[in-house]
């Protein structure tokens, strides 16, 4: 390396630094923070319209889960119904047959029932409760108090909750 060559070597680096000094001037820095700013900015535009699409798509399976979620129900209960179109078509049936076949529809109905959470409020000779039960009259009696001494509608639950309370006859206290 000579004499020249050393002179020469810190002026190209003086050189170099210039052009990225200048290819760091504030125009330059506030063109690549614009950029970058659309760059956030189309960014934010997609997350939203993905998050309005995740809630069109949601409202759209919660609706179809609410037009669709009798239909194994309803599949069951047509067994149900086609029993009872078949005894209203028996040409010859006496009184008897009529009722085997009710119990047998009953029972039908029951193990449907049983199958999707559907179960009889036991309500005869139990304690009044007005979570399950609604007393429709109350007659004097030598029972204990609140206890049901007649049923006169049964009540169901669904899946432990109460879709029709029991309708009651309870007992009260005799007037002295």
């Amino acid at each position: 390396m000579n004499a020249e060559d050393k002179n020469n070597t810190p002026i190209d680096e003086s050189e170099n630094h210039l052009d990225q000094s200048t290819t760091d001037s504030p125009e330059d820095k506030l063109k690549l923070l614009e950029e970058k700013l659309a760059e956030a900015e189309a960014q934010v535009l997609y997350v939203k319209a993905e998050g309005e699409n995740i809630r069109k798509r949601s409202i759209e399976d919660i609706d179809k889960a609410r037009k669709f979620a009798l239909e194994r129900f309803s599949g069951e209960l047509l067994s149900v119904k086609d029993s009872l179109d078949a005894a209203l078509t028996v040409e010859n049936a006496n009184l008897e047959s009529y009722k085997n076949g009710v119990e047998l529809t009953q029972k039908q109905l029951i193990n449907v029932f049983e199958k999707f959470g559907i179960n009889e409020i036991k309500a005869l000779g139990e304690k009044f409760d007005p979570n399950q039960h609604q007393a429709i009259s109350m007659v004097e009696s030598e029972e204990e108090p609140n206890k049901i001494l007649t049923v006169l509608q049964k009540g169901y639950l669904l899946n432990e909750r109460v879709i029709r309370p029991a309708l009651v006859t309870v007992s009260k206290t005799k007037s002295t």
